[in-house]
């Protein structure tokens, strides 16, 4: 199964630099992915790349920030204020990014595509990426 993220050009571009080898969420995906797509927001708009994931860890934002702030490619009142009010979070642990030559626009798959709040899994908005 494969997931695709909604992420921000900056923290899409830490990814790629290496500065960020964490991608934090409120919520997780049920269903187990080894890999996500990228789905790059305004004003991209396309499919950048892929994220292979090496683990995903569960703690409180206070301790997700002390253990990984350093690889998080995020700011101290960034972080905060995403997790405002939450309890827990996932932080996920990016093994390696691939960045595709030839993005993909969702758009022109699916010309219904609505990109996800927080993840969506592929095979219910985009079939025909699943692999």
């Amino acid at each position: 199964m494969c997931v695709l993220l909604s992420i921000k050009p900056k923290y899409v571009k830490e990814i790629q630099t290496g500065n960020k080898l964490y991608e934090f969420r409120k919520s997780i995906f049920k269903q187990e992915t080894d890999e996500i797509l990228v789905y790059e927001s305004s004003p991209t708009k396309q499919i950048v790349g892929k994220i292979y994931i090496e683990n995903i860890i569960e703690d409180t934002p206070q301790q997700l920030w002390d253990n990984f702030n350093d690889f998080a490619g995020i700011n101290y009142h960034d972080f905060f204020e995403y997790f405002k009010g939450k309890e827990k979070g996932y932080a996920i642990k990016i093994k390696q990014f691939e960045t595709f030559s030839d993005t993909i626009n969702p758009y022109e798959e699916n010309p219904n595509f609505t990109p996800p709040q927080s993840f969506a899994y592929i095979s219910r908005i985009l079939p025909e990426l699943e692999q």
